[in-house]
């Protein structure tokens, strides 16, 4: 009976220490066993990892990627444009040892860090650049987040800028700017359409000049379109030559008139 219960005992304890000493590892979850404050050799990996209860310590370490949001920051660019500008920031883990043992708290260092970045390279940049050019302003800013991150055992994946908000009276004078521009590309194009109708107008006069004959068809022609919408009065280009050569026939005419008639001799009569 003694040995019995000697043994029982003994399971007991191998199930109480197993229990106290076995560490479940997930599969995206690395492994860091402190002994006596000290970090040792190698990472326990995915699986069961057995340390020893009450000298070791495990400190899992997620190596997943992190998405990482950037509270929006107020930032004056460098055409003193005040703007409100936010990101998020991708990341993971890939040195666990110094993710751990080189910063206190790896997530809050990498917040700080594109917080102070996202400023810095906002003032460096234009509006426009801001607007137009934010894929570069990313890869800038991945740069100087990376650049810290190493020492820490921190990998940057990729940090993109959110959303710009503007002032009120900034987006309206933008909305001017570019309806402003609008009309002056309306306005240019509808002076070369004048521009090369113009020539072609001056080629054409220049041909029907050379052939009278021309003229005459194409005024046939305008008629015909006119008569083939059933107006009721029909309107047609008179020469401006022939109505001088009208106002000149009068006044010819009526001089010869007065020169025909001889004047009547004078009568005295007698008293």
């Amino acid at each position: 009976m003694v040995i019995i219960d000697v043994l029982i005992a003994a399971v007991g304890l191998g199930a109480v220490w197993t229990a106290a000493s076995a560490r479940i590892v997930k599969q995206y979850e690395r492994g860091l066993v402190f002994r006596f404050g000290r970090v040792r050799d190698g990472i326990r990996g995915p699986g069961l990892a057995v340390i020893a209860p009450g000298v070791d310590r495990i400190r899992k370490v997620n190596m997943q990627i992190v998405t990482l949001p950037v509270p929006a920051q107020d930032c004056i660019t460098r055409d003193n444009v005040t703007v409100k500008v936010d990101a998020v920031v991708y990341f993971n883990v890939v040195d666990p040892v110094r993710a751990v043992v080189n910063v206190q708290d790896y997530r809050f260092a990498v917040l700080q860090v594109a917080q102070t970045s996202l400023r810095s390279i906002i003032g460096k940049s234009d509006l426009d650049d801001l607007l137009a050019n934010r894929e570069r302003l990313n890869q800038g800013l991945e740069i100087m987040i990376d650049s810290p991150a190493l020492d820490w055992g921190i990998h940057i994946d990729r940090v993109e800028i959110k959303d710009v908000s503007l002032p009120e009276s900034m987006k309206r004078s933008m909305s001017r700017q570019a309806e402003a521009e609008r009309e002056r590309r309306a306005r240019i194009i509808s002076a070369d359409g004048e521009l090369q109708a113009s020539h072609k107008l001056a080629q054409a006069a220049a041909t029907m000049a050379d052939t009278p004959t021309a003229l005459q068809l194409r005024l046939l022609e305008t008629v015909v379109e006119v008569a083939a919408e059933k107006n009721s009065t029909l309107v047609l280009p008179f020469p401006v030559e022939l109505l001088r050569f009208l106002e000149q026939a009068p006044s010819a005419r009526g001089e010869e008139d007065a020169r025909s008639v001889a004047p009547l001799p004078r009568v005295d009569r007698a008293s």
